[in-house]
């Protein structure tokens, strides 16, 4: 997956989040931004890459999102790696 592809299912992604009651205050309180901070940077790659490590932190989430977007839950994680931060290490 390209960057530009990644950018673009996070904010997919980020739009869900958003139009979730329960979940977006979790979110907020585990990135430390406030409604205002997220709306203001919720382009950069920083934050689109949270937000794609915050859904992979619980599988049901993941599945919830796919379920009511008709997303590929896979496809999650391959944006996460095409953005800064998200390549595989190599330990060998």
């Amino acid at each position: 997956m390209k960057q530009d592809s990644a950018e673009a299912l996070a904010l997919n992604i980020l739009g869900w989040l958003v139009g979730d009651d329960d979940l977006l205050p979790t979110f907020l309180g585990s990135t430390g931004m406030d409604g205002a901070e997220l709306r203001a940077r919720a382009g950069e790659a920083e934050v689109l890459s949270a937000v794609l490590d915050f859904l992979m932190m619980n599988d049901e989430w993941v599945n919830r999102w796919a379920n009511e977007t008709q997303g590929d839950p896979m496809g999650v994680m391959r944006a996460r790696q095409a953005l800064p931060g998200g390549e595989q290490v190599n330990w060998t």
